[in-house]
């Protein structure tokens, strides 16, 4: 399976999360959201994997939503649909970072090294 770090070239976890993968030889590919966000695709195969982690749809958009963002406050009372769109569509600004993808069935936010140790 093929790992991808979502992030920016910026964020301090995306480069601790990028030197874990170096580090364990764990083959990785890096995206930055500010050249390339998550297709429709690749956000919704996200949602789904931390849906089954987290115990559903709900959940999955208030863990991958960063609640420090300036922008959270415009989205904080939307309905889920709503809120989801809003994550979508403003990814680099909104999303709790880095965002990391093992296949199409895997996906974590934030630092998760113990759950990416599994990834080997």
């Amino acid at each position: 399976m093929s790992v991808q770090v979502f992030g920016t070239n910026k964020s301090f976890d995306c480069k601790a999360a990028q030197r874990f993968f170096k580090e364990r030889r764990i083959p990785f590919q890096f995206v930055d959201l500010k050249e390339k966000e998550m297709s429709r695709g690749e956000f919704d195969s996200v949602v789904t994997a931390i849906a089954r982690a987290e115990g559903g749809r709900t959940a999955a958009i208030e863990a991958m939503t960063d609640k420090n963002a300036k922008e959270y406050a415009s989205i904080a009372y939307l309905d889920d649909d709503d809120k989801e769109s809003k994550l979508f569509e403003n990814q680099l600004k909104l999303l709790k970072l880095p965002v990391c993808r093992n296949g199409k069935t895997e996906a974590t936010v934030g630092m998760q090294q113990k759950i990416w140790e599994n990834w080997a």
